[in-house]
């Protein structure tokens, strides 16, 4: 069976003003071909930091416009990557993965501890949820309370980024919401906040997976399907290079390094693919745990992947 087309976003760190900083790559897994289909060089920008307002980030298609996300902006563009048009709002910002249900789309502004709310129809932010430590266990049983509040206003959460929420998924009408810094997937459903699973530290794209939870323990430089609880059940070992072929390792600040696991999808006959510095997409069969496919498109290990998504057009 021939592999699927994904297509994968980046973030090139130590990059400087003027440079580009990030794009986009359509790439054939079963050929190993790829083409660069928008590099994104804004200069206006933050500079400061890792990723901060680098590159390019989550993936999301409704009908047939293919939603990106920026560090402070949400792009939209047709199939052929012409630009349609941007959103933002005072409260978007580093923002990291987006998703879609129904016709809403969720996106988490990392800086705030937040995932906003952007309805697909009127073209609008319209929600947003807060998360923020507490001394005391709340409801959930978690030193940690929930507040809702509009995206759009310029009272927003402080910037505090305490959590480094980065993974947001929709599960039987609930949001789902992750990071590096917690342990935790949290369940977000009207007001309620509760705890949904446990994960390892420092992981990304976490999501729901037949009973249990797949993502990238990035940490641990390699993807992984736990239980609930937090208990691995299979790991998917990221493949690395011979450091005499990486471009960029002694940038001087960079903050890059080769095998950081971030970007995930599945397919429906039992295939994960993962993306992971430098530049690179790797296929695994799940049942058998087995690397049968990689792509590279980049030696520069300042290239972290960042979105990625089955191609659907």
């Amino acid at each position: 069976m021939p592999l699927p087309t994904v297509l994968m976003t980046d973030v090139i760190r130590s990059t400087q003003q003027g440079q580009s900083h990030g794009g986009a790559y359509l790439i054939d897994l079963d050929t190993g071909s790829f083409r660069q289909v928008i590099d994104h060089a804004a200069p206006d920008i933050n500079w400061e930091g890792r990723g901060m307002g680098r590159g390019l980030r989550g993936i999301a298609y409704d009908a047939s416009e293919i939603y990106i996300a920026a560090s402070d902006e949400l792009f939209v563009y047709d199939p052929d990557f012409a630009l349609l048009r941007s959103h933002t709002c005072p409260n978007l910002h580093h923002a990291h993965e987006i998703c879609t249900d129904g016709r809403r789309l969720y996106i988490t502004s990392t800086t705030h501890d937040s995932v906003l709310e952007f309805d697909l129809e009127d073209r609008m932010f319209t929600s947003a949820w807060h998360i923020r430590p507490e001394q005391r266990p709340g409801p959930s049983g978690l030193p940690l309370s929930l507040s809702r509040f509009d995206p759009r206003s310029a009272k927003g959460p402080p910037a505090e980024d305490r959590f480094h929420f980065n993974s947001v998924w929709r599960h039987k009408g609930r949001t789902l919401v992750s990071g590096t810094v917690l342990p935790l997937m949290l369940s977000i459903e009207g007001t309620r906040l509760t705890p949904f699973a446990k994960l390892p530290l420092g992981t990304h794209n976490a999501r729901p997976f037949d009973g249990g939870v797949l993502c990238n323990a990035t940490e641990q430089d390699c993807a992984m399907r736990c239980d609930l609880g937090g208990r691995p059940q299979a790991r998917f070992p990221i493949p690395t290079y011979d450091p005499a072929q990486l471009i960029g390792s002694d940038t001087p600040g960079d903050h890059a390094r080769q095998g950081f696991a971030r970007g995930l999808c599945t397919t429906d006959d039992g295939l994960l693919i993962v993306g992971s510095s430098p530049g690179t997409v790797s296929v695994y069969e799940m049942d058998s745990r087995k690397l049968i496919k990689r792509v590279n498109v980049t030696m520069d290990v300042r290239n972290a992947p960042h979105g990625l998504e089955l191609w659907p057009y």
